[in-house]
């Protein structure tokens, strides 16, 4: 059984992320989600405006069929990687920069194959918050 990892916040739960994990389905037998944890995002970003707490956000994640595990991750790092017991890194075509660089190269250099997964258009979680926000 193949296993395959993705890492993401998961506040605004949509359907690109649903799209996600389908695609995540179609590598690997087996999906880890792993979600950010509320802290974390606040050290990231202080003035991110967090909607639902670490837990939930596991709940909701763990109450999707096609999620298999879920785990929490403070920030996309090799100690994380080398906690959790996957085949394949699945990264969206906008996790770009210097931690994922690190993560890709840890990945290559324990046999782990790593797939860029494409965004469903026209849905993000930034233009969710926007359409609450003028609601």
């Amino acid at each position: 059984m193949s296993k395959i990892l993705t890492f993401g916040v998961y506040d605004y739960l949509h359907l690109g992320h649903l799209r996600l994990f389908k695609q995540c389905k179609e590598y690997a037998d087996y999906l880890i989600v792993a979600v950010q944890d509320g802290d974390s995002i606040l050290r990231f970003k202080p003035d991110a405006k967090v909607l639902y707490s670490t837990e939930e956000r596991i709940e909701m994640l763990e109450a999707l069929k096609i999620v298999n595990k879920v785990v929490v991750y403070d920030s996309v790092s090799t100690e994380i990687l080398e906690k959790i017991d996957f085949d394949i890194l699945a990264l969206g075509e906008d996790h770009v920069g210097e931690r994922f660089t690190k993560a890709i190269n840890w990945c290559l250099e324990h046999n782990k194959k790593v797939v860029r997964l494409k965004r469903t258009p026209g849905i993000c979680s930034t233009d969710i918050k926007e359409k609450v926000k003028n609601k």
